[in-house]
């Protein structure tokens, strides 16, 4: 540990040094306004090396915020593989790495970060390779002992993202369109979404039992595609296939024994409670039932529908009108009879009398 902090603080006096004389120069005959008004070189170095596909980089929360990081020996290794990224340094092309990276921080276009969790989690051997969240180092010395690197600069968007955030709002408005769309596009949409639902089903199924049967036989962890429900994962990591290195214990033969008999009970269960062909049948045609009324709807349905109703509430109001003007003369013809009955045997008494 001491020598590799005096090796640490020797490298922190050389990179100090070194960083005088980039900002010296004394072989620059560019004024000082000029020298401003052009681009840092660090900085277009750094754009550089960020977009390189050969520095190894992850994803990770640094201060609630989502920062690009990379590990200090990843980055020397790196800048051997590819010294004609030097060039662009111009006349600070013959630093070493080490340097170079104490520039980048002392310019603050790196940040030394630290892992938050130093402690060996239960049930692994190690700390992880790259940790999910970070914390700033408090000495911001470049080193290749497990310290790990983050850029501070945004990254320039690529043309792709600029086409989709374009893209993105139309798409909505298609989506939202898309009970007016024809017949046959419905269906089109319809089997596509479909098939897509299943293939990722398929797929979680399938790998959630390939570990189950590895765990419980073998006692090994083999998780494919292992990225393929992570929050923070670039699109390669996602669809990376071959899983990682298992570097946990070994699994206890009596919890695997466990689990093995639990999946058998739960499986057994499933069995001995799954629908018969009629409750089957019934379903099947629920959902057909279901599909068929979104995929035949259509305006011009809709508002058929509303003026035959329209039509039918008309024609109920026009019957119950005529209905009630029918009872009102015939209960008027009663009482006019009734009263006309009566004068007349009014009249016939006063007669006999």
């Amino acid at each position: 540990m001491k020598k590799s902090a005096g090796a640490e603080k020797k490298k922190s006096r050389r990179s100090s040094a070194s960083v005088q004389n980039v900002s010296r120069d004394p072989g620059s005959d560019t004024p000082p306004r000029k020298q401003a008004a052009k681009k840092d070189v660090f900085q277009l170095f750094a754009e550089k090396v960020r977009d390189h596909k050969d520095l190894i980089s992850r994803w990770a929360v640094l201060q609630e915020t989502r920062v690009e990081y990379f590990r200090g020996k990843d980055f020397v290794s790196f800048m051997k593989n590819h010294p004609e990224l030097k060039e662009i340094l111009e006349s600070n092309r013959n630093l070493e790495a080490e340097d170079i990276a104490n520039i980048l921080l002392q310019k603050n276009i790196l940040v030394r970060c630290d892992r938050v969790v130093k402690t060996v989690r239960p049930g692994k051997k190690k700390l992880s390779t790259w940790p999910a969240h970070l914390e700033i180092f408090p000495e911001q010395v470049f080193s290749e002992n497990d310290a790990f690197f983050a850029w501070t600069f945004v990254k320039r968007r690529p043309l792709w993202q600029t086409l989709l955030s374009f893209i993105w709002p139309v798409l909505t408005l298609a989506i939202c369109l898309f009970p007016v769309y024809p017949h046959r596009c419905k269906l089109l949409i319809l089997y596509c979404c479909a098939g897509v639902l299943l293939l990722i089903l398929s797929l979680l199924l399938s790998r959630a039992t390939i570990f189950g049967a590895a765990w419980i036989i073998l006692g090994k962890r083999f998780w494919f595609f292992p990225n393929i429900l992570a929050e923070e994962a670039t699109l390669r990591e996602l669809f990376r296939f071959w899983p990682k290195k298992d570097e946990e214990e070994r699994p206890k033969w009596t919890a695997r024994l466990f689990y093995a008999i639990v999946a058998m009970l739960v499986i057994l269960l499933l069995r001995h409670h799954a629908p018969d062909e009629a409750a089957r049948a019934r379903y099947q045609k629920r959902m057909s039932n279901i599909i068929d009324d979104v995929l035949e709807w259509s305006p011009s349905l809709a508002l058929s529908g509303m003026m035959e109703k329209q039509t039918v509430f008309n024609a109920t109001e026009n019957n119950n009108t005529s209905n009630e003007s029918n009872v009102t003369s015939q209960s008027e013809n009663v009482t006019s009879a009734d009263e006309t009955g009566s004068s007349e045997e009014s009249d016939q008494y006063k007669n006999d009398r």
